[in-house]
C-alpha cells in the first residue's frame, strides 16, 4: 500500500485539463446544491471503457451520507448491487466504507471535501476525494484497535488494493484516491 506514488499501477494520471464537473461521457455532474442531488451523474464511457460518476460538495451539509447514497446509486447502476453473493455484498460494502472514511477524513482534517469521483472498469473501482487540505493522510502508527478514532486510513489501507495522494503543483489541496477490486 502506498501514499507516495502519485498514481497506481496503470498510471491513469490526473484528469485532462478543462475538467469542469462534467463526466468523461459529457454529462454534467449533479452538485450538492443543485437539482439531482445525490443522483448518479455522468454516463458510461464508450463500450468497455471505465464508467465515471462525480459529485460536487459545494456548500453541502451532511456530506458523508450524501457521498454514501451517491456511491450506492452508482453501484446499483454498475451492477455491483443488488449483490448476488456474500462476496459481492462484501465488496460493495467495502466501497461504501472507503467512501465514508475518505470523505470523513476530508471533513476532519482538510476543511471538507470538494468533490467525490468514482470510476469503475469492471475489475476495479477507484474512489477519489478532492479537498483543499495541505496535510498528508497516513494510517496512525502504532495502530491500537481498542483506541477510539484514528482508524480511517488503517481501514482504507486494509480494504484497498492501493491508495495514495495526488497533488497538482501550484494548486492548493490534494486528491486522496483508493482502489478496490471487484469480487471474483
Amino acid at each position: 500500500m502506498s501514499t507516495t506514488r502519485p498514481y497506481p499501477p496503470g498510471d491513469r494520471g490526473p484528469e485532462p485539463s478543462g475538467a469542469s464537473g462534467a463526466s468523461e461521457g459529457g454529462v454534467a455532474a449533479a452538485g450538492a446544491s443543485g437539482e439531482g442531488v445525490g443522483a448518479p451523474s455522468g454516463a458510461a464511457a464508450p463500450a468497455g471503457g471505465p464508467q465515471v460518476r462525480r459529485l460536487s460538495f459545494d456548500d453541502a451539509s451532511g456530506v458523508v451520507p450524501l457521498a454514501r447514497d451517491f456511491t450506492r446509486q452508482a453501484l446499483y447502476a454498475w451492477g455491483w448491487l443488488p449483490a448476488a453473493s456474500a462476496d459481492q455484498r462484501a465488496a460493495a460494502e467495502d466501497v461504501l466504507l472507503v467512501v465514508s472514511e475518505l470523505v470523513t477524513n476530508a471533513c476532519l482534517h482538510a476543511e471538507g471535501p470538494d468533490q467525490l469521483r468514482i470510476t469503475c472498469d469492471n475489475k476495479v473501482i477507484r474512489v477519489e476525494v478532492a479537498d483543499r487540505g495541505t496535510g498528508q493522510p497516513a494510517p496512525r502508527t502504532p495502530h491500537r484497535a481498542g483506541r477510539p478514532g484514528g482508524h480511517g486510513m488503517f481501514i482504507v489501507q486494509r480494504l484497498c488494493l492501493d491508495w495514495g495522494v495526488v497533488r497538482t503543483p501550484g494548486v492548493s489541496g490534494k486528491t486522496v484516491w483508493a482502489e478496490l477490486g471487484a469480487p471474483a
